[in-house]
């Protein structure tokens, strides 16, 4: 339940959403520019497109033009960043929710958990 009220919360702050937004446009971007200069379907230069800026890099697709080369590397320094500002927030924004959580739980309790 805790997971749901995160997430929740998490979509209702401002902040969030921007970086939200930011992660889906930068994969979106990557996917569509791949798609069209690589030739690839959507499914594959989405899955390239993850696979790339969360460093996986499983090698299994490879941009085979100059400029499908020239992208991926502005496309990793940008988007990379992105990426992990992302991940970072989510996971403190869901940990912060569960301290808080555990807090709650120990004022109840008279402030301290009991072995």
């Amino acid at each position: 339940m805790s997971l749901l009220k995160s997430t929740r919360n998490f979509l209702l702050d401002e902040d969030y959403r921007s970086l939200l937004i930011a992660t889906v446009v930068c994969i979106c971007v990557g996917t569509i520019t791949y798609h069209y200069l690589e030739g690839w379907s959507i499914i594959d230069s989405f899955y390239f497109s993850v696979v790339t800026l969360t460093t996986v890099g499983y090698g299994d697709f490879t941009p085979q033009t100059d400029a499908g080369k020239l992208f991926t590397i502005f496309y990793i320094v940008i988007g990379i960043g992105i990426i992990f500002a992302f991940l970072n927030t989510v996971f403190t924004h869901y940990f912060e929710v569960i301290s808080s959580t555990d807090s709650n739980k120990n004022n109840r309790f008279g402030g301290q958990n009991r072995k």
